[in-house]
């Protein structure tokens, strides 16, 4: 990596910008429209072999899979990255397979395509996660300490404005699809796959012209071994770091929770209390929109009272939302559960982001092995909470049972969490 000039405007709107493309996927595809689209075509009971998994839990452990592909992946890619100098490479190509995915799900209309659908979404998933391991790990690269907060908050706000901007375009498709010359609602979800892809990769062109250039070195087969070298050193160092190891397993138990309700709340709001599709967009239109208050306003609460008071209020908020959707059967209190949810999401991951910066040891040398072994944490917990999720849902028939072995997930992690001490002393942003 060359000499990098820290604070400069145009590189931090290059870096939010990537959230700008890549959010089309976190919205469009994780979290309002394919879940729904998933479950409407597809038969609620679905056999492979001997098993048996309702259309549901099958999502859910697509989710799981795609995680764990890149769970195991990301050390030897961001190994890769850190001694080849490819890291803008590596954001690249996942972003490629992430986009070419998305495009590829347009030929998913039903049960025949049904693995077609499940594999083009699990390729969608890994671009996605996969991306996001070399793109954080640029924010303690071009900002210094005191605007990590306010920095990864602008990118998750550029993220949810963009994303948003093109749900709303795809959603008129959808209940509006004569207005556009198609057939009907699924076309327009159809051709809102495609959108999405080409979303991702078109606005991310702007992002890899303006981060810092690649330092390339000729790649060596040792490389390929450095990843995993990189993420045992690192463990080693998190294991004699009380603030760092306390952090990640509350990163791991809250995350556990948080994504597995950002990639299965609409499923839940479908099949447990029969949102209609227009209801469900206005469900996630208002979980994305309060969260750009949200992720801001709890930025500035990091800033003022410290981001471990901040993200311990964050999860007690997120603990009373799995109680109380348990006991939900009435759309109004959901749409209440999920403003709620939209005031702690987008806080929660973007200030773990500016947290976990703030707890490295090093800030210039190798931060994507620091933030391959942060990501792995993410990932594993995804894992976790998606795979507990669908077993629950599987074994019970019942997704509110699932919910409350979330919130079990939350308590561990405010426990985790209780103990750390992450910049307790408030932060002035310039």
């Amino acid at each position: 990596m060359s000499t990098v000039i820290r604070n400069d405007k145009k590189t931090i709107n290059a870096w939010a910008i990537f959230d700008w493309a890549n959010s089309a996927y976190a919205l469009v595809i994780s979290t309002a429209i394919f879940p729904v689209y998933f479950i409407q075509y597809t038969p609620e009971e679905i056999t492979l072999g001997t098993w048996h998994f309702s259309n549901s839990s099958l999502y859910s452990f697509a989710v799981s899979f795609s995680y764990i592909i890149i769970a195991c992946l990301s050390p030897l890619l961001s190994g890769m990255a850190d001694f080849s100098g490819r890291r803008k490479m590596f954001l690249r190509v996942f972003t490629l397979i992430g986009s070419l995915a998305c495009i590829t799900l347009y030929f998913f209309k039903g049960e025949p395509q049904l693995w077609l659908g499940t594999s083009a979404f699990v390729l969608a998933t890994i671009g996605f996660a996969g991306s996001i391991v070399f793109y954080d790990s640029y924010l303690p690269i071009i900002v210094t300490e005191d605007r990590y907060n306010n920095v990864s908050a602008k990118g998750y706000t550029y993220g949810y404005i963009g994303s948003v901007i093109l749900l709303i375009v795809i959603l008129a498709m959808i209940q509006k699809p004569e207005w556009f010359g198609i057939s009907d609602g699924q076309m327009g979800s159809r051709i809102g796959f495609v959108l999405v892809g080409v979303w991702w990769i078109g606005f991310a062109q702007y992002t890899f012209k303006h981060l810092p250039k690649d330092a390339i070195t000729k790649f060596k087969s040792s490389m390929l071994k450095n990843g995993y070298r990189e993420i045992s050193a690192a463990y080693i160092r998190v294991k004699a770091s009380p603030n760092i190891k306390s952090f990640l397993l509350a990163f791991f138990f809250y995350s556990a929770g948080v994504q597995t309700v950002i990639y299965l709340a609409t499923i839940f709001a479908e099949k447990e209390l029969n949102f209609e599709t227009a209801e469900l967009i206005l469900l996630v239109l208002l979980l994305q929109l309060v969260a750009i208050g949200g992720a801001y306003f709890f930025s500035a609460l990091g800033n003022k009272k410290g981001n471990k008071y901040a993200i311990l209020t964050m999860i007690v908020i997120w603990i009373l939302i799995c109680i109380a959707a348990y006991f939900t059967y009435d759309k109004v209190t959901f749409y209440l559960l999920a403003a709620l949810v939209g005031t702690v999401m987008g806080g929660i991951q973007s200030l773990s982001r500016a947290s976990y910066s703030m707890l490295l040891p090093e800030k210039n040398h190798d931060t994507t092995s620091y933030f391959s072994f942060y990501d792995v944490i993410y990932k594993s917990a995804i894992v976790g909470g998606t795979f507990l999720f669908g077993l629950v849902d599987n074994l019970t028939n019942n997704m509110r049972y699932s919910v409350l072995a979330l919130a079990v997930c939350f308590v561990a992690g405010f426990y985790f969490m209780w103990q750390t001490k992450i910049g307790d002393e408030p932060k002035t942003a310039l």
